[in-house]
């Protein structure tokens, strides 16, 4: 009887806590309106997951712990919808809407001069879905695709916070609706664009051409976490199929419902009378374009009356009742008069095109991006040619494509030695990559940042502004340079006085003395992080072992890929950063390496892998995570299915999540000193 009375007990926290954590969801994605702190919304998300850990039976289709993870799918299925998701018949000017106007007229057989009412909304410039929900539970997600037959892709729009797992209550029907199908967009903001397109960048990976690419990219991702990742939103704009126990009279009405259930809408709805106004509205919204957090391309026109709607149909794909009244085209033809190369702070060489100059939506374009050598020799780009520049809100403008060859044949090629340091360059995947990350002018203010950072050399004070000022006034040239400062140098630096001097100094003298595993990584090797520094000490011992390894070698020894293999072999290929880091060994930088063998004698936690999650109360992370690696045990990073201990601290972040799902070994901070106790 108790183990029963302990199973609904739980059954019931369950159900409070699913239906909590959806209604704060709800308040802070849709509303924008939390009504509690985040620590205490992960609170009550950290104890839903314990109760589900240990009564999965219990766990309901509408749970957040739905949203991330599930199988990887190798392929997609097909969805059918039960009625066509119709595409829109585009209107580009003033005349085409009065005409679109007309035209409903004269179908419905009233005065010119009468006046319609019409729904006006965004035009979003995404990926059209379909959500259907049943009970009130989302049950199947699909993509549009032909507008009669879509992709299976519910695991992935699960991911997506502003699509909601349970509808809330429509308190002015106060009734539930037993089935409906919701159709909508899902797109991913400008800043979450540049941001994916700056990581590809730095893996290496082509890149998206616009947001509306990326989101559609995001969504038909076969690994549920990946979209998860992409922090996409989903704007409704209407609904398909649904069951009768609500009518709705207006477009505006389903709208307004769905905001009320909880289903995401943009704000920036409005009915008008006559076709006038829809112009006047659409005339707003191109002002403020530019402002949006996301790419519109034009607004939607429908008629408001759904009765009317119904008489008027549809002509073959699209509906006569409502249609697209599209921006000017973003894109202009012009010439390339040269292209110069620029190399980023992390080396990678990207071929940027001069152009003649151009007004583009009323911004003169004077330079666009080819990206990568990929997508110029795919495009055929080069100097002399006449192309198609496209120009979309805050991203950098870029060439479409090659609309007439100039007298150059073939494509433009990226050099083979930088053009900063005239160091070799590497093919890194889909990028050319200067290698002399220790050396190199362009890479040397985010070389010297991460090499004085904490988990590398951790010279306090030694942040990015002073790192610029440094740098800008010919004190430093490369990160050996760093211990070459002499007393005075500094005074005359904005902002430096004798104190701060006198700190930085201390700073820089304590660095000296650092594990050889925090030194390798403050190096800052491609794709040499924190874990494959440890492994690259522990195989190779010091820089001599390294820097002998073939490619081979470093690939297989430790399972760490030809990529990374390379990346490594390369970077001690490079004369100058050995010179680098002969530098730093004579100014006395004189890292150690911890002896794992005496360390990990009798060891309970050689070889066995750890994670930490949460504030220790006794412990750094730093220190605790030291301690393992010189007990011979290996600290990782991400949450994998063959970790050993998962030690939890006080608020366990992100991490936490995953680690109970896939029921991992979990141990405190007591445990995990029992367990390090010789």
């Amino acid at each position: 009887m108790k183990e029963d009375s302990a199973a609904k007990n739980a059954k019931n926290r369950i159900d409070e806590l699913t239906d909590a954590v959806n209604y704060h969801n709800y308040r802070y994605y849709m509303l924008e309106d939390p009504v509690i702190s985040d620590f205490e919304f992960d609170k009550l998300v950290k104890e839903l997951a314990v109760l589900e850990n240990a009564y999965p039976e219990y766990i309901r289709e509408d749970s957040p712990s739905k949203r991330v993870g599930g199988a990887v799918s190798e392929k997609f299925g097909q969805v059918k919808h039960n009625i066509p998701m119709l595409s829109l018949d585009n209107a580009y000017s003033k005349d085409e809407v009065t005409e679109f106007d007309g035209k409903i007229k004269r179908f419905l057989g009233y005065d010119i001069r009468e006046e319609i009412d019409y729904e006006c909304e965004f035009k979003f410039d995404g990926l059209a879905i379909e959500l259907v929900y049943k009970n009130g539970i989302f049950v199947q997600g699909s993509t549009r695709g032909d507008g009669v037959t879509g992709e299976e892709v519910t695991a992935n729009l699960r991911t997506i916070n502003t699509i909601p797992l349970k509808l809330q209550k429509d308190i002015s029907y106060q009734k539930n609706i037993s089935y409906i199908e919701v159709r909508g967009e899902v797109l991913m903001d400008k800043k979450g664009f540049k941001r994916l397109n700056e990581e590809r960048l730095e893996e290496g990976l082509s890149l998206f051409a616009n947001p509306r690419n990326a989101a559609s990219g995001s969504i038909r991702q076969l690994d549920p976490e990946i979209t998860s990742r992409r922090n996409l939103i989903m704007f409704a704009y209407g609904v398909g199929d649904y069951s009768k126990e609500i009518k709705f009279e207006t477009q505006f009405e389903i709208m307004s419902f769905l905001r009320t259930a909880g289903i995401n809408i943009n704000k920036n709805i409005k009915v008008v009378k006559g076709i006038s106004d829809a112009i006047d509205f659409f005339d707003d919204i191109e002002k403020k374009r530019e402002s949006l957090p996301f790419e519109i391309d034009g607004i939607v026109i429908k008629v408001n009356d759904l009765k009317l709607q119904e008489r008027l149909g549809e002509i073959s794909k699209s509906p006569r009742w409502a249609t697209a009244y599209k921006f000017s085209a973003k894109q202009e033809v012009t010439g390339i008069t040269g292209i110069e190369v620029s190399v980023g702070r992390t080396g990678i060489l990207t071929p940027v095109a001069i152009l003649n100059p151009v007004n583009i939506g009323g911004v003169i374009v004077k330079r666009a991006t080819l990206h990568n050598q990929d997508e110029t020799s795919k495009k055929n780009i080069n100097i002399g040619d006449r192309v198609l520049v496209e120009r979309s809100g805050d991203v950098i403008p870029e060439v479409v494509k090659v609309v007439f060859k100039g007298k150059k044949a073939g494509a433009f090629k990226l050099p083979d030695f930088c053009p900063c340091c005239g160091s070799p360059v590497v093919i890194d995947g889909a990028a050319h990559r200067c290698m002399n990350e220790l050396s190199c002018p362009c890479q040397i203010k985010g070389a010297i940042v991460h090499f004085a950072s904490k988990r590398a050399m951790d010279i306090e004070g030694l942040g990015e502004k002073i790192v610029g000022k440094l740098v800008e006034n010919g004190l430093i040239k490369n990160v050996a340079d760093i211990y070459y400062l002499k007393q005075g140098d500094l005074s005359s630096l904005e902002g430096f006085g004798e104190k701060s001097e006198e700190n930085l100094f201390n700073s820089i003298e304590k660095s000296k003395n650092i594990s050889y595993d925090r030194f390798i990584y403050a190096l800052g090797i491609r794709h040499v992080g924190e874990h494959i520094a440890d492994l690259l000490v522990k195989y190779f011992g010091d820089v001599n072992g390294i820097k002998s390894a073939g490619i081979e070698e470093l690939s297989s020894k430790f399972g760490i890929g030809e990529e990374i293999g390379k990346s490594i072999f390369n970077f001690f290929r490079l004369n100058s950063n050995l010179a680098v880091i002969e530098r730093l060994f004579k100014a006395g930088v004189s890292p150690y390496i911890i002896n794992v063998s005496i360390s990990a004698e009798n060891s309970k936690i050689a070889g066995k892998s750890f994670i930490f999650t949460g504030g220790l109360k006794d412990f750094t992370r730093d220190e605790a995570e030291n301690i393992v690696r010189e007990m011979g045990g290996i600290i990782e990073k991400t949450v994998k299915k063959k970790l050993d201990y998962v030690v939890a601290g006080g608020e366990p972040g992100s991490k936490y999540g995953k680690v109970v799902k896939l029921k991992l070994n979990i141990i405190n901070e007591d445990e995990f000193k029992e367990l390090i106790k010789k």
